[in-house]
């Protein structure tokens, strides 16, 4: 080495040793000085580096260029300043956190081979941690001579020469495990976001490579920002050598990405934008507007899911228990009325959103699931579904009743505890899915029977229904001013479409970009689709309101007024669940104004609301009031009552063997005050169900279970 090279060094140490005895550093050479061995990190923030002066320019653009050389110097920076000892340097690790400019996985090339990154995603897969091994010792078999330590490197295991350097003799070499070096090791695959990917593009991923202090720390579904040294290895197949070099990132730090909406860029002028619109006495209907403006009508709908979109406040409470602010909303309606057409618009307005069909889904791919491939070597390994992919987003599940029994089991704990719990193969975790759901089905005979229960129309459980804040009935009725407005509208858009496909192929005369702005109001949305998404999330970012005495017993009294309803012989109308929905609701609302405070316009706002829809789905028009259990369990008060009455009539006339005659079953129950149809269904419906045993022609027994 020439001596100017040595004193370029030398500086370069010295710049560093500058650096490190800066005062934002002081707490890191505390703790490492202290807590040594059991803290090996130290952490240097790289905008603290970038504000040192021209020196630390300098030596940040050193370190994206060499970063192996950086650490070094760091580390012989830290020893000179009596942090380290010599002996230590090789266990400490230097790591560095916030780069200032992330690589996206897509964009990663051949030059940035060796270089220091940046890059951001979803934690798709982890392994277990698992020892490695980085330095070893061999012995021969013949003299008992033991080697030199052999550096191991990541991938394949390197073995020694079988010939000893002591006695010359071609023989095995055994490892001996006891003198070679081992270190935590753990393999992560990362996805890009998929709010950074256009449509149809297949989100990228990338392996990493995480050592020692790093094992361990995340989990599948943590957004996380990884820096670290890029690192190529040659493809081997079938014993060949490839052209090709497959890449992999040799991790240094690991940042998890806990704030709500983060990757989220929002400038000075886009909050300027932001407070100006939330000032707006008209933001609700705008809002409402901007949601899927080529789907004409279905404003109380859009209305729900802006609501949806913005959320409630959730709430971790001292005993640990935590109260969910996301809202679930169902749509059930007719084909053909758009509701997979709105579920898509609303993915991408969410600062984070999936999509995907129930039907094309299994619980694995919805939650998560351990699964056995070459990513773990033959291990088990966490792979994440859509749900915890969605964490702190919106998840938009499409056909909700195509999918199978056993797979729509794994949403009740995802949509209430909103965690997923894995129990598999030695595997036992649980992963976060704080998300919304929104989901969408139709009816079990393809189209809606407004006279029929909602709990027998939809093929899904009253217990996953009951998870639901609101369900929406969308029914596609004639009639004839709505569908002349659909009509016009549908046709609309499709002329201004081709009319634009044709201007870009072609000039078209008398049609200008001016023409087609204003041929295309009525399908332009009031605010544009980027700027929504960051009122969203400055919306969730930023406003945590607090409701209000007056507006809090507005909410309770409409819930008594409804539990008021109920007495000993009619139906119950609401449950806490219905109240606790109508608190989010209102946090929702407050915050699409980015106001502090729920008000009494809020709970004006949510009670109308909700009040549609236990019209839609809990209405029984037989007792003429609220029966939630239309909803939550599928059975009405009054045909449970009626079950209960036949079981009741069929023990007491029964004979010593308990069997009953039909008609007199029927003519005790006509005499109760039961209608004769009611009765005959109830019999049948317990027949199919086999509480009822037909023992011969008008003979029936209730069924008695041996245990």
């Amino acid at each position: 080495m020439s001596p100017r090279q040595k004193t370029e060094v030398t500086d370069v140490v010295s710049d560093w040793e500058t650096f490190l005895k800066r005062q934002y550093n002081r707490k890191e050479r505390v703790e490492l000085s202290k807590e040594f061995p059991h803290k090996r990190s130290f952490y240097i923030d790289y905008r603290n580096l970038e504000a040192f002066g021209r020196r630390g320019l300098a030596l940040a653009d050193e370190l994206i260029e060499r970063p192996e050389k950086v650490m070094n110097d760091v580390k012989d920076a830290l020893v000179r300043l009596g942090i380290i000892e010599e002996k230590d340097r090789r266990i400490v690790h230097v790591r560095f956190t916030n780069l200032t400019r992330k690589t996206k996985i897509r964009d990663i090339r051949a030059n940035q081979i060796n270089t220091f990154v940046a890059v951001e995603g979803i934690l798709r897969k982890t392994t277990e941690v698992r020892p490695r091994i980085v330095s070893a010792v061999f012995k021969c078999l013949e003299c008992g001579q033991f080697t030199p330590p052999y550096s191991q490197t990541y991938g394949r295991f390197q073995d020694p020469f079988r010939v000893c350097a002591n006695c010359q003799k071609k023989t095995p070499l055994e490892l001996v495990p006891e003198k070679s070096e081992f270190v935590d090791a753990q393999k992560l695959r990362i996805q890009e976001s998929p709010e950074g990917l256009r449509g149809g593009e297949q989100p990228q991923t990338i392996d990493v490579d995480v050592t020692d202090d790093l094992t361990g720390g995340s989990a599948p579904g943590d957004r996380v920002v990884i820096t670290g040294i890029l690192r190529s290895f040659q493809r081997i197949n079938a014993g060949t050598k490839s052209t090709l070099f497959d890449i992999y990132l040799e991790c240094n730090a690991i940042e998890v990405a806990e704030k709500e909406f983060e990757e989220v860029n929002i400038t000075e002028e886009d909050e300027e934008a932001i407070h100006e619109l939330s000032k707006d006495p008209k933001i609700y209907s705008k809002i409402a507007r901007s949601i899927a403006p080529t789907i004409y009508g279905n404003t109380d709908v859009k209305e729900a899911v802006a609501l949806q979109l913005f959320g409630g406040i959730p709430k971790e409470m001292p005993d640990g228990s935590r109260l969910r602010g996301d809202i679930h909303v169902l749509l059930v309606g007719d084909p053909g009325i758009a509701k997979s057409q709105l579920l898509r618009y609303i993915v991408q307005l969410s600062p984070r959103g999936i999509y995907t069909s129930g039907k094309s889904s299994t619980s694995a791919g919805l939650t998560a699931t351990a699964v056995k491939d070459e990513f773990g070597d033959g291990r088990w390994t966490l792979e994440a579904g859509a749900l915890v992919l969605a964490d702190m987003g919106m998840a938009a599940v499409d056909e909700l009743d195509k999918m199978d029994k056993e797979d729509r089991s794994a949403l009740h704990e995802a949509m209430e505890q909103q965690t997923v719990s894995i129990a598999k193969a030695g595997i036992t975790a649980t992963l976060r899915s704080r998300c919304a759901l929104l989901g969408a089905a139709n009816p079990k005979m393809g189209r809606f029977d407004e006279y029929s229960p909602i709990g027998e129309q939809i093929n899904m459980p009253p217990s996953l229904l009951s998870r639901f804040d609101l369900i929406f009935i969308m029914t596609d009725k004639p009639d004839s001013a709505r569908d002349m407005a659909i009509a016009e509208h549908i046709l609309k858009s499709h002329a201004v479409g081709e009319l634009i496909e044709k201007k870009r192929r072609m000039p078209v005369e008398g049609v200008d970009d001016a023409y087609i702005q204003q041929q295309l109001k009525p399908v332009t949305p009031d605010i544009e689709p980027l700027l929504f998404r960051k009122y969203i999330a400055y919306a969730k970012r930023t406003c945590f309101p607090t409701i209000v005495p007056e507006a809090r017993d507005a909410l309770r009294d409409y819930y008594l007024q409804l539990r008021n309803l109920a007495d000993n012989n009619k139906p119950v109308p609401v449950t806490a669940r219905q109240l606790e929905a109508l608190v989010r609701l209102g946090e929702a609302s407050a915050r699409i104004r980015l106001s502090p405070t729920v008000d009494m316009e809020d709970a004006q706002r949510v009670i109308k609301i909700v009040d549609t829809c236990l019209r839609q789905v809990a209405y029984d028009a037989e007792s003429g009031t609220f029966d939630i259990d239309k909803w939550t369990t599928g059975i009405s008060k009054k045909q449970r009552d009626i079950i209960r009455t036949v079981k009741e009539v069929i023990r007491d006339i029964g004979g010593d063997d308990g069997s009953a005659n039909v008609e007199q079953v029927v003519e005790e129950m006509i005499r109760q005050g039961f209608a004769k149809e009611k009765v005959d269904a109830t019999i049948k419906m317990l027949k199919n169900e086999g509480e009822i045993v037909e023992l011969r022609a008008g003979i029936i027994k209730l069924f008695v279970r041996e245990y």
